[in-house]
């Protein structure tokens, strides 16, 4: 099964996570960011993967999650 927009643009949040604290989360601003990256970030929330609606912390699941989508990354991008 290919990757779907949706799922895309749910890595495209998880990779802007910080893993190497657990005190630093983000903010997604319906007045400032797109529909896309607001509605990714709901269905992230929705799947139990971020503490918010809006963001928030990572979640254990979330922050497994960020690992592997950060390492994926890595992989294919590599700096």
């Amino acid at each position: 099964m290919p990757y779907t927009q949706d799922i895309v643009e749910e890595l495209n949040i998880l990779v802007r996570y910080n893993l190497n604290t657990t005190q630093e989360g983000i903010k997604v601003h319906k007045t400032t960011a797109t529909p896309t990256t607001v509605a990714a970030t709901q269905r992230l929330y929705a799947k139990g993967l971020v503490s918010q609606e809006d963001g928030g912390y990572l979640t254990h699941l979330g922050h497994e999650a960020a690992e592997q989508a950060q390492m994926l990354l890595n992989l294919l991008h590599p700096a």
